[in-house]
């Protein structure tokens, strides 16, 4: 029996071409080399600009404040001795154009002296944490599902450790879900923390307006506003509160140890928290609401 064997060639369209080659590429070796052993590569990207002079005014507050009280005395003190030794008349006369410059001259050094006693006198508050005043509270509602609870704890850990949150309150449907951080002591018993009336906070005024705006609002200096008294529960010393609405069933309360301590950014990442809290709570409500209407059936 005999096997033949076809060979497809394929012919170029245009007979006159030549068959070429392709050039021999040498092959490349790749050297294997751990991590520890390269070099670090230094950063070629834009690089951050800096301000000499704003650098140099903050490692030297005092003495720039203090630099117009120089500046004007030593121009005061110049003004005087060359009235001194020029050898004009001590009386200042209109009609010299010398003492015109001197007068002109003694007013821009008075005024440097006021400059550097303002400076001195008016000085920016510095704003520090403080330690909240209380006892830590950790409550949660038994009859929540593990899944609802291990999302409430995580809001709690990511607001703890990104921003200065140190107290959460969350009522929703008109429980309170969680009460975790730091609480007010109870005026009966030092040794309990002051527990979430819920009835009394949703009928107050700072829960109505919230519910009602449906916006987030953010008590940046909470001293300064007459609805601190709604919420007892908060340490007495509570610098900050930002009031989250959970759709139009819930609330979330975070107080925080810093007097406008929530950046833009931070009330920004809160109020999406607030829509996946509020997205995941009305998920359980609506399946435990099912459930039990299956159990009456």
């Amino acid at each position: 029996m005999e096997v033949r064997f076809i060979t497809q060639i394929q012919v170029p369209a245009n007979p006159n071409h030549r068959f070429s080659r392709p050039p021999l590429v040498p092959p490349r070796y790749i050297r294997a080399s751990s991590s520890t052993s390269q070099e670090p590569k230094s950063y070629r990207g834009p690089k951050p600009s800096k301000n000499l002079v704003a650098d140099f005014v903050s490692r030297n507050d005092d003495s720039v404040r203090s630099l117009p009280i120089y500046v004007g005395g030593a121009s005061l003190l110049a003004v005087l001795f060359n009235r001194a030794v020029s050898g004009i008349a001590p009386v200042a006369d209109a009609s010299s154009s010398q003492s015109r410059a001197d007068l002109l001259a003694l007013g821009l050094a008075v005024t440097n002296l006021l400059t550097g006693l303002v400076w001195l006198s008016i000085r920016p508050k510095s704003i520090t944490p403080v330690e909240p005043e209380g006892l830590d509270c950790n409550v949660l509602e038994s009859h929540l599902p593990p899944s609802l609870v291990s999302e409430l704890l995580w809001a709690w850990e990511s607001l703890k450790a990104a921003t200065c949150c140190k107290s959460l309150v969350i009522v929703y449907n008109g429980i309170c879900l969680v009460q975790i951080g730091m609480a007010a002591e109870s005026p009966e018993d030092s040794n309990k923390a002051v527990i979430v009336n819920t009835d009394k906070l949703m009928e107050g005024s700072v829960y109505q307006g919230v519910m009602k705006s449906k916006a987030q609002s953010y008590l940046a200096n909470l001293s300064l506003y007459p609805g601190r008294s709604e919420l007892p529960f908060l340490p007495a010393n509570t610098q900050a509160v930002i009031l989250q609405p959970l759709g139009d069933k819930g609330l979330a309360v975070i107080g925080g140890n810093t007097v406008r301590g929530f950046t833009s950014s931070d009330q920004a990442w809160i109020s999406s928290i607030g829509e996946k809290l509020d997205a995941t709570l009305g998920r359980c409500f609506i399946n435990s609401a099912e459930i039990s209407q299956e159990k009456d059936q």
